[in-house]
């Protein structure tokens, strides 16, 4: 992957984090502090710098099993993944003012953290830098939460939904891609 690729993918895997941070942020009544939003950060891009490592464990251990049409899996991988995410940003109704426990706070961070989890899986069958690329998302998901959660009273109102599509399109983009590649 070059490092354009990669960064596509890791801002791509970070949207929904940053969809995530952008409503919290829109859901308060005052702007969030620094301390808050680098501790949000950090506790999102941890989880999203380990998601796409299991992803490629495990898919590294099914590696043998598939050889022969793993291009197909990562396609179907990161094309459901991005569809997904498309849906959830036409279908997603969830605006009412809530107040979040840290419980919920982490379950949102690993649900977050599941597209990125698939997507590891996806790499596992491609020659791939794994490190390389899941520190890109976890650096990417750091900066994208901890800005979300300070701007999220402005661009949550605004834009929310975009972010998510427009990863969700990057994806499915991938994915193709990656068919195209394999197939030709």
């Amino acid at each position: 992957m070059t490092p354009l690729t990669i960064a596509l993918l890791a801002f791509s895997m970070s949207a929904d984090a940053f969809v995530a941070s952008i409503a919290k942020g829109s859901r308060n009544q005052q702007t969030p502090s620094i301390a808050t939003a680098v501790g949000r950060g950090l506790l999102f891009g941890t989880v999203e710098t380990i998601a796409p490592l299991i992803g490629w464990l495990l898919g590294r251990a099914a590696t043998r099993y598939v050889e022969t049409w793993d291009h197909w899996i990562a396609f179907a991988l990161l094309a459901g993944v991005g569809l997904h995410m498309i849906y959830v940003a036409f279908h997603n109704t969830d605006s009412a003012p809530r107040k979040r426990s840290a419980f919920t706070l982490v379950a949102t961070a690993v649900g977050t953290s599941i597209d990125a989890t698939a997507v590891g899986i996806s790499l596992a069958f491609l020659d791939v830098n794994i490190l390389a690329i899941a520190l890109a998302i976890g650096a990417a998901t750091f900066a994208m939460t901890t800005t979300g959660t300070l701007l999220g009273g402005v661009l949550g109102r605004r834009f929310g939904n975009i972010f998510e599509i427009l990863g969700g399109v990057i994806l499915v983009c991938m994915g193709i891609f990656i068919l195209a590649e394999h197939t030709t």
